[in-house]
């Protein structure tokens, strides 16, 4: 069974940086890509990264790129997405996931940045 957990999440003043962690297990984490999500309240799920599943190929949303970067090591079956130059925009709960679509994906952790 798919178990992601997310953590990491916190109050961020703008223009600050946090690093989001998430554990994997209960799948072949290194053979799979993996992806962060996010949702703004009152908003859709908005895709944000993409990792391939060896780490040498990354993907960004254009509202991200530049600032946050994902990664991952796969000795420890865990997902990064290191958050810089935060904007009060970035405010959202924080998912990772096994699937392009986010379907599944953790609980979540909650980034609230503030002006």
């Amino acid at each position: 069974e798919v178990h992601l957990v997310e953590s990491g999440g916190d109050l961020v003043q703008a223009g600050g940086s946090l690093r989001l962690s998430c554990a994997a297990s209960g799948f072949s984490f290194a053979s799979r890509d993996m992806h962060w999500f996010r949702q703004a309240p009152g908003k859709r799920l908005e895709w944000v990264s993409r990792i391939h599943s060896a780490g040498t190929i990354t993907w960004d949303a254009a509202s991200v790129r530049g600032r946050f970067a994902i990664s991952r090591d796969n000795a420890k079956n865990m997902l990064y997405l290191q958050m810089n130059s935060l904007k009060t925009e970035d405010t959202a709960v924080y998912y990772c996931a096994t699937d392009p679509d986010g379907a599944q994906r953790g609980q979540g952790t909650q980034v609230t940045v503030s002006s």
